[in-house]
């Protein structure tokens, strides 16, 4: 993914969302970062060092595994799963944490900051840390840290100075805003993995190029082991770091792509966290994008029984291909997320994560609809989510 093939866009779409809304402590930093990335896109053996990690570290090429059990039970003739839950750290956030921690050394940054929702990116940016000797600092809302125990945990384990966020509703949102406060004291000598496809450019760009590996390798796979490429690909989008991985590499392709959405448990503002409908145009944590506002422009509260898709905006590439016709979104609600786990782990044996469930939630809508093959990126694993599954679901 060299630079010539990648190029580095500061606005997406027909509707120029994106651009580079930051303060003016943090342009400099924004500018080197951009001239790093650059320099780091057109170096071999910056792709040659991050391969070898991801292979050897990461534990790349994902399978990718057919689900017939669930195929049948959805009348679809097949059903394939990009498994990113098997990645070291158990979630796709690891391919980009990797990667921006090897730029960040390249850039002679010797600390990380960083934020997280459902923690896979907190501990997929500690252990990256761990493993180049960079030092570790996680901003995360308390409300997520209560409900993500065992990620906090795994981070402190890898070494990481996890910060607990209090302000707001005490999650991403709030938990990014530390981040980026943090970053611009100390960006002489700090370099900030943002997690999601989100942020002033470069960072939608960075997070989307280093994570497209996902649809990449799934769209060799599957033209590989089947000999042809699905009716419709689809995957959850909170920020859109996932989506954008999966669905981006399939967009010459002539198939239906589709991002879910966290329906929370109500249609009202403050319910739910689907942009789509209810979103208006605005800027959040330094770029133009779809928002949840109120009547007054203030950014709203969200709900999503899932902390990886409680966030008010989506990701300006991803609110672009939407809002261009190029990707539809969808939305589940958080019981309609319960019921597509159940169905994974009953039929295939597979534990989803919580955010990896919403997609799950519409393959029945997407069957009804006529779609016979499907490819679903299944984001992470539901190992953090058990607590939650076990009050909810009653186990």
């Amino acid at each position: 993914m060299h630079a010539t093939e990648f190029q580095l866009p500061t606005r997406f779409g027909t509707g120029s969302l994106g651009g580079c809304y930051a303060p003016e402590t943090l342009m400099q930093p924004l500018l080197d970062l951009e001239k790093a990335l650059r320099r780091a896109l057109d170096d071999p053996s910056f792709h040659s060092e991050l391969k070898t990690e991801l292979r050897n570290f990461v534990g790349r090429p994902t399978p990718l595994t057919p689900a017939p059990r669930l195929a049948e039970k959805l009348g679809l003739r097949n059903l394939f799963l990009k498994r990113e839950d098997l990645t070291h750290t158990g979630a796709h956030k690891i391919n980009n944490a990797l990667a921006q921690a090897l730029l960040a050394r390249r850039m002679g940054k010797a600390e990380i900051i960083a934020e997280t929702g459902a923690g896979q990116h907190g501990v997929a940016s500690a252990a990256a840390c761990a493993r180049l000797g960079l030092k570790c600092t996680v901003y995360m809302g308390v409300v997520d840290m209560a409900r993500q125990a065992p990620n906090v945990a795994r981070m402190r384990l890898f070494g990481a100075e996890v910060v607990p966020v209090e302000a707001g509703q005490g999650t991403l949102k709030e938990a990014v805003n530390e981040a980026l406060r943090a970053w611009a004291g100390r960006c002489d000598k700090a370099h900030y993995i943002l997690g999601s496809a989100l942020g002033p450019h470069p960072f939608p760009t960075m997070v989307r190029t280093f994570q497209t590996v996902i649809g990449e390798e799934a769209r060799a796979q599957v033209l590989e082991q089947f000999s042809g490429l699905p009716d419709a690909v689809i995957a959850c989008a909170g920020g859109g770091s996932n989506g954008l991985g999966l669905l981006v590499p399939f967009l010459g392709d002539a198939l239906h792509r589709f991002a879910v959405e966290a329906g929370g448990h109500g249609t009202a503002l403050g319910e739910h966290a689907a942009r789509l409908e209810g979103g208006r145009m605005g800027v959040l944590h330094g770029c133009k994008t779809l928002l949840l506002q109120d009547q007054h422009g203030h950014t709203a509260e969200t709900a999503s029984i899932s902390a990886g898709l409680d966030y008010p905006a989506l990701g300006p590439e991803l609110a672009a291909l939407v809002l261009d016709g190029k990707v539809e979104v969808l939305r589940a609600s958080d019981d309609d997320a319960l019921s597509g786990a159940r169905l994974l782990c009953e039929s295939e044996g597979i534990l989803p994560a919580l955010e990896s469930s919403h997609a799950l939630a519409l393959l029945p809508e997407l069957a009804k609809r006529g779609f016979t093959s499907v490819l679903l990126g299944l984001s992470g694993r539901g190992d953090k989510d058990l607590s939650t599954y076990q009050t909810k679901i009653g186990l």
